[in-house]
């Protein structure tokens, strides 16, 4: 679910934000920050956003409330999907990021809620309304009138998952900042085992062996982070989170800044993403391939040219998403065209050696 570094952000987005920054220079207080609570499943990050979110409208005065991604994605979005190449969980991913770019806007220029029509609302404004989000939306002026942290709670693995949403931090000049919860695998699989729904502990293994702390060496938008012990719990009054959320709020991301080497570091991360996530969804849909072509007692020395056919095919394709020569089809996202137009294909390579 990656997707490139806008070139230039929409004209109501600028709107937006040129009217944030003319609201603080005229004195105004009104500051947005995302804080996005990252870790393995079980390393206390959801305990930790349910206290901040008591704790920081009492110390200090800031309005906030925590969307987590558990609640908001349905769990059928793991078991189903309107396609083997594109996973029901990415597709949520993706609906709820547009639902959260929805709320933004409400929040920010007063533009209308985006009604049931957008997948996933439903179940996002409910959410919304129990976090007390919803007056500060339609303009209540007490909520609005203080600074507001919308603490995101979700695994947030991969650098390109967190990476998306600090493109809406600078799109909306919002600010931003990660707090990552590190905690040994063991102790998180010991507290997952406890739960009444327990994460299945090969995911946990799994997501262990891939997970990628925040680096603000290498990547400059991931300045505003903190690396936080939690197999003794975390407090939420530390004053590193409180001095993080504060640095966040006062040092919102500019939309307009010309950093070549940013922008060219982000596109590799994007680029290099789409082509694994294509290359891993093309294996699967070449192994389903074969079995389906099995079943139809298609001889052993054609399978293996139906092999190397759309394994060549599938190199083709991966050279053309590296290359940037992706078909334009119904899909914004490169990864997702070129793993639809390559299904397409190979069904088509499948037929051939099928009905001989």
């Amino acid at each position: 679910m990656r997707t490139a570094p806008a070139e230039a952000a929409e004209p109501a987005a600028l709107a937006a934000a040129e009217q944030q920054q003319q609201h603080r220079r005229s004195g105004g207080s009104a500051r947005v920050g995302l804080c996005l609570l990252c870790g393995l499943p079980a390393a206390g990050k959801s305990t930790l956003g349910r206290a901040l979110s008591r704790r920081l409208p009492q110390r200090p005065g800031w309005a906030c409330a925590l969307l987590a991604y558990d609640e908001l994605i349905p769990p059928e979005a793991f078991r189903t999907s309107p396609s083997p190449l594109l996973p029901g969980w990415k597709q949520s991913r993706r609906e709820l990021l547009q639902c959260l770019e929805g709320l933004l806007r409400a929040l920010l220029t007063g533009a209308p809620l985006p009604g049931a029509a957008q997948p996933g609302w439903p179940r996002f404004l409910g959410c919304c309304r129990r976090e007390g989000l919803l007056p500060a939306a339609l303009g209540d002026a007490g909520a609005a009138s203080r600074p507001l942290v919308l603490l995101l709670d979700d695994n947030f693995y991969y650098q390109s998952m967190r990476y998306e949403v600090y493109q809406l931090a600078r799109k909306y000049s919002l600010g931003f900042c990660q707090l990552f919860l590190e905690c040994p695998v063991e102790c998180c699989l010991q507290r997952n085992g406890l739960r009444s729904d327990p994460v299945p502990e090969h995911t946990i293994q799994l997501m262990a062996r891939k997970i990628e702390m925040p680096d603000p060496r290498k990547n400059t938008w991931e300045q505003h982070s903190l690396i936080l012990s939690s197999s003794d719990g975390i407090s939420e009054d530390d004053e590193q989170i409180m001095n993080l959320l504060a640095t966040a709020l006062e040092n919102p991301e500019m939309p307009n800044e010309e950093d070549t080497e940013q922008k060219e570091a982000a596109r590799a991360i994007c680029a290099a993403s789409a082509v694994h996530q294509a290359d891993q969804a093309c294996r699967r849909a070449i192994s389903e391939a074969m079995q389906d072509a099995k079943g139809k007692n298609i001889l052993p020395s054609e399978m293996k040219s139906l092999a190397e056919e759309l394994n060549k095919l599938k190199a083709e394709f991966l050279e053309d998403l590296r290359q940037g020569k992706t078909l334009k089809t119904q899909y914004s996202d490169p990864a997702t065209s070129v793993i639809s137009s390559f299904q397409h294909e190979a069904t088509k390579v499948v037929n051939k050696y099928i009905l001989k």
